[in-house]
C-alpha cells in the first residue's frame, strides 16, 4: 500500500474529520458488522462460534477482521484460554459497554421504523 504524504488533502481532511465526535464514533465503530457484533455482546461474553451462528450472513474473514479492529479500539477485550482446544472469548470492555444506551436506542428506533418487524419478533421469540 502506498504511504500517505502528511501534508496531504486527504490526510488533513481525516484529521479535521476525527476532530468531530460524530465522525471519531463513526470511525470506531462504522460500517455494516461493528454495531451488530457490539450488538451481540452486550448480552454477555461470546466465543467465536456463538458469534458467528448469531450472526450466519458475515464471513469468517470479516467477523476475525471487525473483531480484531475493535479489539485494538479498546471496545472488545479478547481472552484466550491456554486450553486444548483453544478457547478464545470475546466480550465488551468498559469503553464498549458504555455504548450499550446507544445500541439499545438504534434497537427501539429500528423496531418503530421497520416495516417487516413482525418477522424480526418471530425470530426473536
Amino acid at each position: 500500500m502506498t504511504e500517505i504524504k502528511e501534508s496531504s488533502t486527504r490526510n488533513l481532511n481525516r484529521q479535521l474529520t476525527l476532530d468531530c465526535p460524530v465522525n471519531y464514533v463513526m470511525e470506531k465503530i462504522g460500517g455494516y458488522w461493528k454495531p451488530i457484533i457490539i450488538h451481540q455482546l452486550m448480552s454477555g461474553p461470546k466465543r467465536y462460534g456463538e458469534l458467528k451462528r448469531a450472526i450466519p450472513a458475515i464471513t469468517e474473514k470479516m467477523l476475525i477482521q471487525h473483531l480484531k479492529q475493535l479489539a485494538a479500539d479498546d471496545l472488545v477485550v479478547r481472552e484466550a484460554l491456554e486450553v486444548i482446544p483453544p478457547s478464545v472469548t470475546y466480550s465488551l470492555s468498559p469503553a464498549g459497554a458504555e455504548l450499550s444506551e446507544m445500541m439499545e436506542a438504534m434497537v427501539k428506533w429500528g423496531l418503530k421504523h421497520n416495516d417487516n418487524r413482525a418477522r424480526y419478533d418471530a425470530a426473536s421469540a
